[in-house]
């Protein structure tokens, strides 16, 4: 055997080494059912429960109408995406960004597909972190009125310390208990939220009318509602690093079980979304709190409960934005710095990713303030357009047939969203930022 040979040969064991070591690709033996849960774990944030009070900014026609549309459009994209994971005969795209250079470019796929994905994907680790922390703060509030006031930022530490523990999961199907729990809780405190909502009956002084002051107000309300809709839809950022969890033969591709699973968790997602967003905005209108479990109020033991509920849906919501994140890191570290794969580098890299999100959610408790803002500016690309950019790049569909039409559509709507919920999301910002605090 020749050197160059050899060479090849022990440079391609080294590199099945690493990705046998890598937490994205070291386990292929996924069923379709860990995608529904994954999946649902993704997209069904504690965000749900924000969905009246983006309704009570748009009314019912046009805040029907995006709820739906959104709901449409995503899942079509999500179809795109499962569709490329093997669209190269013999190889998978486990990763986003490696779907993006094949579309762009080695050097420009990952330009515009990291930074994206990262913003995604950490700015939701750290608004899981205060999320966490005020589940938990106000289940101590609820089924303990008496006791002294504890600031968020221990509360925030409390669900930071469970992180330490778990985010030594070496990689998906690890979390797949986890996930399965924390779909499970999204299901039960969206149907506790609707229901107890059902319950309480219509207030007397309801009224649809929309919250703004003036007209302009109404107007950037509207922009910042679309972000907050867009924030409930993040699930993309993580289905091809979910999907490469499954095995995968020229039988029997990946994306059959892939998109079975998918299927299943946009009906669950649908089953979340819709009666919390419709159910919750006619009974309160526009009285409804930007927390639907706060305008409940009453019975302290269900709100107690479902804060319970949120709390483990976070946990695990949070460990499965986190996993393609520590994938990103390791492979920096292990392929372009050469560091060799080990447990002291995975523990000290993803210690440090939990401590700085920890540290940034201490820091800026008001971070889900910026939903609308996020939800635009960096939701919108990657779940709206980008994937159908992407289609129309690899795929070639014929000009002005049905598939070229309804992708330009897709992306000139994927735009608008991303150029207006931001304004409104700013806006929103510069308005409570007096009352902004910093370490609560």
């Amino acid at each position: 055997m020749s050197t160059v040979e050899k060479t090849a040969e022990q440079k391609a064991a080294e590199e099945k080494a690493i990705n046998d070591w890598l937490p994205i690709t070291s386990s292929r033996t996924a069923k379709w059912w860990y995608s529904t849960f994954h999946n649902v774990t993704a997209m069904v944030g504690a965000g749900v429960l924000s969905l009246p009070y983006a309704m009570s900014h748009m009314g019912w026609g046009p805040g029907v109408t995006i709820m739906i549309l959104s709901w449409l459009i995503t899942f079509y994209t999500l179809w795109q995406m499962v569709e490329m994971h093997e669209m190269v005969p013999g190889k998978r795209f486990d990763r986003y960004h490696e779907l993006g250079q094949h579309a762009f470019g080695e050097k420009l796929g990952l330009y515009i597909v990291v930074p994206q994905q990262l913003l995604v994907e950490v700015s939701t680790c750290i608004i899981y972190m205060v999320t966490g922390g005020k589940s938990l703060k106000k289940f101590h509030e609820t089924v303990c009125p008496d006791c002294k006031e504890i600031k968020l930022t221990l509360f925030i530490l409390i669900f930071a310390s469970v992180h330490f523990v778990l985010s030594h999961l070496p990689n998906f199907n690890s979390l797949s208990v986890i996930s399965l729990s924390a779909a499970v809780m999204s299901l039960v405190y969206s149907s506790v939220a609707w229901m107890a909502s059902l319950h309480k009956g219509v207030q007397s002084n309801v009224s649809y009318g929309l919250r703004g002051s003036s007209k302009p107000a109404n107007v950037l309300n509207f922009f910042n509602a679309m972000g907050d809709i867009a924030f409930a839809y993040a699930g993309h950022n993580v289905v091809l690093e979910i999907q490469a969890t499954i095995p995968s033969t020229p039988e029997r591709p990946s994306k059959k079980p892939m998109w079975k699973g998918v299927i299943f968790a946009y009906i669950i997602v649908a089953i979340c979304y819709f009666p919390v967003a419709f159910i919750g905005y006619y009974i309160f209108g526009d009285s409804v709190d930007d927390n639907i479990l706060m305008t409940l109020e009453k019975p302290a033991w269900l709100i107690a409960t479902a804060n319970m509920f949120v709390l483990v849906h976070v946990i695990g919501s949070y460990q499965v934005y986190a996993m393609p994140v520590f994938d990103m890191l390791e492979t920096f570290l292990v392929k372009k710095m050469e560091f060799k794969p080990s447990f002291m580098l995975r523990f000290t890299t993803r210690s440090l990713y939990v401590g700085i999100t920890m540290f940034l959610g201490m820091t800026f408790p008001f971070f889900g303030g910026l939903l609308g803002f996020f939800g635009g500016f960096a939701l919108a690309p990657t779940t709206y357009y980008l994937p159908c950019i992407i289609w129309l790049i690899i795929k070639k569909p014929k000009r002005f047939s049905f598939s070229w039409c309804l992708n330009w559509t897709f992306i000139v709507l994927g735009v608008i969203l991303m150029t207006l919920a931001p304004i409104g999301g700013m806006r929103n910002i510069i308005i409570n930022a007096k009352t902004y605090k910093f370490y609560q």
